[in-house]
């Protein structure tokens, strides 16, 4: 597997203060990988590191195979676009104007393709209006128009989409799978918001005590979130019977209630248990829950 960034027993302290300790990070090009942590876990700091706006003490990290401590890593730094904290926006400017800053920045030669990136935005059409005037969510997507000038293979978001209505999330989320699947762009996001990350992300990084303690990808975390069906039925007895002779494994909620901790299929299971005479009134399918499988991994509620 090809990665686009690794970090090797990568550490940074603040004095005495140890943020970041042993830790080891691998982002696949071409994912979205999701950065999980409490407020103190280190992960802004992390990605300060990654961006090079901060130094490790210890360790190493690579972008594209380049060391942070080859001459070269400059070079490979131009590669990644970056969102920390908050967009660096000029308010008192337009959208263009924002973007031409960029270029300027960057070192490029011309303006070529800012139009549409704005386009790219949907922020085509503010004309003279400034980044003032902007919702949040046009803020935001400004952000991502700045972080896009040069053509960036990385985008590393920290918080994208904190503060941010419904509407402006949803239209984080759509900007960021477009730009994932149409331009092969590789993210690295960090949020709390679990529920949303769990839409995008096609890998996880979980962190906690200043380091990773769990990487994992989509398909494999839905293969460990506890996947369940709630049925509410006629007799449970006669169910019970029914799910003992299939070996499904199974818990008895109530006099009418029975959980079943497996994958069933419920057409089928409807079918055989009204053979019985046991009658589903209603059925419901649970799991897991993102923020739940991280509580757990870092042990528990206290920890969060």
């Amino acid at each position: 597997m090809e990665y686009i960034l690794e970090t090797n027993s990568l550490g940074k302290k603040y004095g005495r203060s140890e943020v970041l300790k042993n830790l080891n990070m691998h982002i696949p090009k071409g994912s979205i990988y999701g950065l999980i942590g409490k407020n103190g876990a280190g992960k802004t700091t992390l990605i300060r590191v990654l961006c090079g706006l901060q130094k490790p003490n210890t360790g190493t990290y690579a972008i594209y195979g380049t060391l942070n401590k080859d001459k070269k890593i400059s070079e490979a730094r131009k590669r990644i676009g970056a969102i920390i904290e908050s967009p660096s926006i000029c308010l008192d400017m337009t959208a263009e104007d924002n973007v031409k800053e960029q270029y300027k920045v960057v070192g490029l030669p011309n303006y070529d393709g800012l139009n549409e990136l704005l386009k790219l935005v949907r922020l085509e059409n503010t004309d003279k209006k400034t980044a003032r005037k902007f919702s949040l969510g046009m803020r935001q997507r400004l952000g991502l128009a700045i972080a896009l000038v040069g053509n960036p293979d990385l985008l590393i978001l920290d918080e994208p989409i904190n503060g941010l209505d419904p509407e402006g999330i949803i239209e984080i989320r759509e900007l960021i799978l477009k730009l994932n699947k149409e331009k092969g762009i590789t993210f690295l996001i960090s949020s709390h918001y679990l529920d949303e990350l769990s839409k995008i992300a096609t890998i996880y990084g979980f962190m906690n005590e200043s380091k990773i303690v769990k990487e994992i990808t989509n398909e494999e975390l839905e293969h460990d979130l506890k996947v369940r069906t709630q049925i509410n039925v006629s007799d449970t007895k006669e169910c019970v019977k029914y799910l003992e002779e299939r070996g499904l494994a199974y818990k008895v909620i109530s006099d009418e209630i029975i959980e079943i901790y497996e994958k069933v299929n419920l057409s089928q299971l409807v079918i055989e248990l009204s053979k019985r005479n046991c009658i589903v009134n209603n059925y419901q399918e649970k799991g897991e829950s993102l923020e739940n499988y991280y509580l757990n991994l870092i042990g528990g509620a206290d920890n969060a």
